[in-house]
């Protein structure tokens, strides 16, 4: 009896495997979320893509396809960790070529983008400390950010400015990967509380200041959703400080809010993903009701 358990929890977990390698990871869908949250009378609709994690490596096919079929926007807004290679470069700038947005595109970078990945014990995920001090090679984060500004992307690193978006007044906040600790918090102080603040960042380790400093709306990257995720426990592990329950999804916090996106890819070295879909995002922002 007790070797057919064994046998039977043993295939069970093949097969799961199997999933995870061979269907989920690559199983990509577009979730749409429509938002009542810019000012009464201030103009819009406004439509934002949020794409993050893509983890770009040679010969990206699907991924390639999935990106050209998603309806355009009038804002593009990738999160970082765009690369899964430093040879990926050149590739990635081509798939983002079809996803730009009608009206601005904008990217920060992550941890992915501006050091080479190399393969990682995943059972240190598992301790406190989400700062892990290793060494690792220099990637292209800057031949990335050069060809990606060549197309139009607007690279915000640690910057606040202003822009109109469908007559809309909008105060935009991009930050360096948090992750990392290459964010500069100091740009985070609202200028014009009037306009509707937009930002832009790939660790949603600062979502609890950035929302107590009046940012309306802020998509974050970064933790994959979990990657791994378990009935009736949710993600197993984050990556960030973040509670496990906020891993995924959109959060409020009072008035404001944030999307945390599971993301699109995995790093080449974990290539897994079980009961959390790849996904990009496709967010409706409107006025709100008066």
């Amino acid at each position: 009896m007790l070797p057919a358990v064994l046998v039977a929890l043993v295939a069970a977990g093949l097969a799961c495997v199997a999933y995870g390698v061979l269907v989920e990871r690559r199983w990509y869908r577009l979730s749409r979320y429509r938002l009542d949250i810019l000012p009464a009378g201030a103009g819009g609709p406004i439509s934002v893509l949020h794409l993050t994690d893509l983890h770009v490596v040679r010969r990206s096919n699907k991924l390639a396809s999935f990106l050209a079929s998603l309806p355009r926007a009038d804002v593009t807004a990738v999160t970082g960790d765009i690369l899964g290679e430093p040879g990926a470069v050149e590739e990635a700038v081509s798939l983002l070529r079809s996803v730009r947005g009608s009206i601005a595109s904008y990217f920060v970078l992550g941890s992915n983008d501006y050091y080479a990945p190399k393969p990682l014990n995943p059972f240190r995920y598992f301790v406190a400390s989400t700062k892990r001090r290793r060494l690792a090679a220099r990637g292209r984060g800057d031949d990335l950010i050069e060809q990606l500004e060549a197309e139009g992307w607007i690279h915000l690193r640690n910057v606040r400015t202003t822009t109109e978006v469908n007559g809309v007044a909008v105060e935009l906040l991009g930050l360096d990967d948090p992750h990392i600790d290459r964010q500069d918090l100091r740009v985070g102080l609202r200028d014009d509380a009037e306009r509707f603040g937009l930002g832009i960042v790939h660790s949603p380790d600062p979502m609890p200041e950035l929302a107590a400093l009046g940012w309306d709306l802020v998509v974050y990257g970064h933790t994959h959703g979990g990657q791994v995720r378990m009935p009736f426990l949710g993600a197993l592990v984050t990556n960030s400080y973040v509670p496990r329950r906020l891993v995924s999804g959109l959060v409020r916090f009072g008035d404001a809010y944030a999307y945390i996106s599971p993301g699109l890819g995995t790093s080449k070295y974990a290539p897994f993903r079980f009961l959390c879909r790849p996904e990009a995002a496709l967010l409706e922002l409107r006025s709100a009701t008066v």
